[in-house]
């Protein structure tokens, strides 16, 4: 039977973000965050979509959400730093219900608000990173990594070069895990079916087996 979202929206300090939220039976969970708010990003995002549901597939109680200012979430975009209390905002929401955020997930500006929480979340375990945004935004001062990283990028990414993106992971987590998909810019038009399955492959198996 297909996971089955439900729309929630919980509190971010003064404001109320929207969200979508699937629940599943054991603890573990993941939040997953989207695009720049400033080009379009949002919880709807095709690249969002996939990755929420293959941590669904995987067992995982998934909460995506628009970052402040975007849809239905009240606020103004903050240049980062808001949309990090949001994230940990997300992550209140759900231990509030009993679930664990054990991953953050990203794409692009979402992976970049993810990876510069300072100090990261505790919880999380494992950072997703689709399409860091490496040649667009600053990574220079990230924090100690205390999570795995499982990067996935395009071969074609101009937003995330490969050149750049390898020379920073040697110098940020050296053990993190990069995927490559061949063919695929930053936006994975007509490579949605292999994202998913490039996702699925470093998530690794279901929680229930």
């Amino acid at each position: 039977m297909p996971a089955v979202e439900q729309p929630v929206s919980f509190a971010a300090g003064s404001l109320r973000l929207e969200g979508r939220l699937c629940p599943m039976a054991g603890p573990k969970a993941a939040v997953i965050t989207h695009p720049h708010p400033l080009y379009g990003g949002d919880l709807d995002n095709p690249v969002v979509g996939v990755i929420a549901a293959a941590y669904q597939r995987r067992g995982y109680t998934t909460l995506r959400f628009n970052f402040r200012g975007v849809g239905a979430s009240e606020g103004h975009y903050a240049d980062g730093s808001g949309e990090r209390d949001d994230v940990r905002a997300a992550a209140t929401y759900l231990a509030e219900r009993d679930k664990i955020v054990t991953d953050l997930a990203g794409y692009s500006f979402g992976a970049w608000v993810n990876l510069t929480l300072d100090p990261p979340l505790a919880s999380a375990r494992r950072q997703l990173l689709v399409a860091p945004p490496v040649a667009f935004l600053d990574f220079s001062n990230l924090p100690e990594p205390v999570a795995e990283w499982l990067v996935i990028a395009g071969e074609r990414d101009e937003f995330a070069p490969l050149a750049r993106l390898r020379e920073l992971l040697r110098c940020w987590q050296p053990t993190a895990r990069l995927h490559v998909l061949p063919g695929t810019d930053h936006f994975y038009g007509g490579a949605l079916d292999r994202l998913a399955v490039a996702v699925e492959a470093l998530l690794g198996p279901s929680l229930d087996r």
